[in-house]
């Protein structure tokens, strides 16, 4: 879809919602047929679009009772967003699109059925527990360029050997548990490195973590087609995993991150949870324009 085609496009309500810093823009594509690769582009630009993280799409399942696709800012496709999939659950919900059985809600990603558990206060979803699924560490799933099962892994990048957790949640992910402040931890210039090693053959989520305690984690997020993000659903369950496996958290911990706090919880084997808020920012119609 080239602009002109955007700018031609039917008007397409949306919505714009966040979740712990996260921004997503949430559409209804049940009835569409749209290059949501450039349409995400258009939109998320933060001065000529809505500005966003990228966009959540709307679709008919075979599968579960609702169908979710995440489109970066950068065009590309991911496979699932754990912020993402609490914002597309209050989306769908709070516009009747479909309702939460017995207080649950099934929805079909990329990275296989997550199911959500709504907060509904005064009538309106608040907040949400996602079930993220079990991380594997097999590398064909990952995937990573090994020929075994490697949970750690030591990468040269620039100046920097950084030992990381190789692991998939979703989507794949490389955590790094750091004595630095990751405050101080040059993100911006080390991110791509690892995003685009050549262990990651997709590429790679890329995680810092400073344990705080065994309860409390910092966490700065480098993301596939995002770069930094104040959040990731995926990225704090991930640091959780990779801290808890090292020994050094207990079982549920807070995440602290730029845009808030998520909590996740996983004992050390079986399926992680995520909960976290879901708001609402505003609603409108695009038009097409700017990219």
């Amino acid at each position: 879809m080239s602009r002109d085609s955007i700018n031609k496009a039917t008007e397409i309500p949306f919505a714009k919602l966040q979740g712990a810093g996260n921004g997503y823009i949430a559409i209804d594509g049940r009835a569409l047929s749209l290059e949501y690769a450039a349409l995400a582009r258009a939109m998320a630009d933060p001065v000529f679009g809505v500005g966003s993280d990228g966009l959540l799409i709307v679709e008919d399942s075979s599968r579960a009772q609702i169908r979710m696709r995440v489109f970066n800012s950068d065009g590309s496709e991911s496979e699932m967003s754990g912020n993402g999939v609490r914002l597309f659950a209050k989306f769908v919900l709070d516009r009747g699109i479909v309702e939460a059985e017995a207080g649950a809600l099934a929805i079909e990603t990329g990275g296989g059925v997550r199911t959500v558990w709504p907060t509904i206060k005064d009538g309106a979803m608040s907040a949400a527990r996602v079930a993220m699924g079990t991380p594997t560490f097999d590398p064909k799933e990952i995937p990573i360029d090994a020929q075994e099962q490697m949970i750690e892994a030591t990468l040269v990048v620039g100046d920097l050997q950084l030992n990381v957790t190789c692991l998939a949640i979703g989507n794949p992910h490389a955590v790094a548990i750091l004595e630095q402040d990751v405050a101080t931890f040059p993100l911006a210039e080390i991110g791509p490195l690892v995003q685009n090693h050549p262990l990651f053959p997709n590429r790679v989520n890329f995680e810092i973590v400073n344990v705080m305690d065994e309860n409390d984690l910092r966490v700065r997020v480098f993301e596939r087609g995002e770069g930094e993000t104040a959040s990731s659903g995926t990225g704090s369950t991930a640091s959780m995993i990779a801290t808890r496996l090292s020994g050094r958290c207990a079982d549920q911990v807070k995440v602290h991150l730029a845009g808030g706090e998520l909590a996740v919880a996983w004992p050390g084997e079986g399926e992680a949870f995520l909960t976290g808020p879901a708001v609402e920012v505003f609603t409108g119609v695009w038009r097409g324009g700017g990219a």
